[in-house]
């Protein structure tokens, strides 16, 4: 049986897994220094700060829209307008859309946007990043410097939501060493959902909430078990399912609630935001992605009529 090896859409089978290319991306350097890299990241930061006018533009000027442009400076949306912003940033794995960039250029990057995203939130709004860790030859525990850098941001974290892909993983057969201690693997079945807010833990306006019981009583647990959707048939890399966005909006918004996406791909968020009557926006530098997007947004309004 021939290797396989990470490609963009990922592997079914991991039997004899040739991890070279991985491995040797940038991301992997530098890593026995984190203080350093959270210090790179913290001096960094500050420098550009953000000055858009909070009367940018009307409403309804800006709202329902993708923007195919980096959410580095979103300055169509003025400040303190968003009730939510969720996202799958890209993970700088060797996605077709990824970069080879260093941790701390990475790291970086997600606290530029961060930073935009803080200005446009409201008080008390939420910032949720699906996140995964990454590696095994060294681990990246990627959610735990996503804490620290968006903390020096000004966030607070409010929690943290696993997200359960299956039950069991019996057709990843990276285990390393088999019925071994020499050097067994962990092998992820799990996200996490990074859950932060801005300035107050409870948001000061009122609105119409669209959550049933049921679903309060399952949203607020911290372990989601929610399917995975395939990269194929949405055409993207790495998509999330459209439930686990549902989810995620009808716990924090109200209706009519505008929410952002500021790494959109191929828009599940901004479907799942129409699909349950709120505002959205997103971003992202894929003309490919933003087409996907703009045609799933387009078929979700067709299903509606």
């Amino acid at each position: 049986m021939g290797k396989t090896q990470t490609y963009t859409f990922g592997v079914s089978k991991r039997e004899a897994h040739d991890s070279t290319i991985f491995y040797s991306r940038e991301l992997f350097k530098g890593l026995e220094s984190p203080m350093e890299i959270l210090n790179y990241i913290t001096k960094n930061i500050h420098l550009r700060e953000n000055n858009n006018n909070i009367n940018a533009l009307p409403c309804v000027e800006w709202v329902d829209k993708i923007y195919c442009q980096s959410s580095e400076n979103m300055f169509q949306i003025p400040n303190e307008s968003i009730a939510l912003a969720f996202t799958s940033p890209p993970y700088n794995s060797g996605k077709e859309y990824d970069k080879d960039l260093r941790l701390e250029e990475y790291l970086l990057l997600l606290a530029k946007v961060g930073k935009e995203v803080f200005r446009v939130l409201k008080k008390g709004g939420r910032y949720v990043i699906n996140i995964a860790n990454l590696g095994r030859k060294p681990y990246i525990p990627l959610h735990s410097f996503i804490y620290i850098t968006h903390m020096e941001i000004g966030f607070k974290p409010a929690g943290e939501i696993i997200w359960q892909k299956s039950k069991g993983a019996r057709g990843n057969c990276a285990w390393g060493s088999w019925l071994s201690a020499k050097s067994p693997r962990i092998r992820d079945i799990h996200e996490y959902l990074l859950v932060f807010v801005k300035e107050d833990f409870s948001r000061p306006d009122k609105g119409i909430s669209t959550l049933e019981k049921e679903e309060f009583l399952d949203y607020t647990l911290s372990v989601w078990e929610v399917p995975p959707e395939s990269a194929k048939k949405v055409g993207h890399p790495a998509p999330f399912p459209v439930e686990l966005a549902s989810r995620v909006i009808k716990l924090f918004t109200y209706k009519n609630d505008v929410v952002l996406d500021p790494f959109v791909g191929s828009g599940t968020t901004c479907v799942a935001a129409k699909k349950l009557g709120r505002h959205y926006v997103g971003y992202d530098i894929s003309e490919e992605y933003c087409k996907i997007a703009l045609k799933r947004l387009n078929e979700e309004g067709q299903t509606n009529e």
